[in-house]
């Protein structure tokens, strides 16, 4: 039987009692056998959501004999019940509290795992540059997603017009005072004349571009090294003036991020046919997570992920 078949509230009362109850590998056995598919084509079906993992260690997982890691495995669980069409978040329940991690941890993703082709290197690359490169302790994972809101405003020619991000960080060590921030911009996009201002908490320090792939890397300053477990809340501008066709927005989230909420200002005169709330491993996956989003009267969409990353979150766009 192929996934999609049969929806969610259908489920057995065995595995639905699983899944209230009891251990994550049960669980995921009776999921599995209820649908009916074979390990070889479960893992075939993960693979066209950007999930690569091997028949083995499924099999390990169903049985019991190791448990999927927290949280570098949340992408894995998250598409093993798209695929078993099981509820949202019914089998991550199961594998433990989602924001636990032992202390110092370094759980982030690489752009590789998150960007196909060539565009993984080149941001990896351009942070690099900056001493920012992921093995790096200066890197990002210094810092812990708390929250992060970004706020797209889009005017009447379709044409995003301004870019606003707020972040919530806490030091998960002493010493980080800095956030690299990439931005890609969408085909089209002239990269040299993107702009980047800050508000409060940060100021620019040292920005590398690469033209060819629309994609720029910006050090934001703190004042000050952050102490161990401090909050830091910073904000900033992208002024991005290209007239592309706003097609969507994904955030990669290299870590785990406890709140993430992506708001979208459309034009009263342009609005879109159709907007969806999306999560992705991968930025040529098919989505993990799919549905649709309502504006309300002022033109205002709103998508919000918790707990969610490693992967790609975000909002795609259609026009009529």
């Amino acid at each position: 039987m192929e996934p999609g078949r049969r929806g969610a509230g259908e489920l057995p009362p065995e595995l639905g009692e699983a899944l209230r109850s009891g251990e994550f590998h049960h669980a995921l056995r009776l999921a599995i056998a209820h649908r009916g598919l074979s390990l070889a084509r479960l893992r075939a079906h993960l693979a066209l959501r950007g999930v690569h993992i091997g028949q083995s260690t499924l099999s390990y997982w169903q049985r019991g004999l190791r448990q999927p890691e927290v949280p570098k495995a949340l992408p894995a669980v998250r598409a093993l019940e798209s695929v078993l069409q099981l509820p949202a978040d019914a089998l991550v329940v199961l594998i433990g509290p989602r924001t636990a991690r032992p202390r110092g941890h370094q759980a982030a993703a690489s752009f590789h795992d998150l960007r196909s082709g060539e565009m993984g290197a080149i941001v990896e690359q351009l942070m690099s540059d900056l001493g920012a490169a992921p093995a790096s302790r200066q890197s990002n994972s210094d810092l812990e997603m708390l929250s992060v809101h970004d706020q797209i405003t889009i005017d009447e020619q379709k044409h995003q017009v301004k870019f606003r991000t707020r972040l919530v960080t806490r030091a998960r060590r002493h010493g980080p005072d800095r956030y690299v921030a990439v931005y890609n911009g969408d085909p089209g996009c002239r990269i040299d004349d993107v702009e980047l201002i800050t508000a409060e908490g940060c100021r620019v320090g040292r920005i590398r571009r690469h033209p060819a792939r629309e994609t720029m890397a910006t050090e934001l300053l703190f004042d000050r090294k952050l102490a161990e477990g401090e909050i830091h809340v910073f904000c900033f501008e992208i002024h991005d003036n290209s007239a592309v066709t706003f097609p969507g927005y994904y955030r990669m989230l290299r870590d785990q991020c406890a709140s993430y909420l992506l708001q979208l200002q459309f034009a009263p005169t342009a609005m879109p046919a159709r907007i969806t709330r999306e999560v992705r491993a991968r930025d040529d996956a098919l989505p993990v997570e799919a549905e649709e989003l309502p504006c309300d009267t002022g033109g205002v969409t709103s998508g919000y992920f918790r707990d969610t990353g490693p992967g790609l979150a975000g909002i795609a766009v259609e026009w009529n």
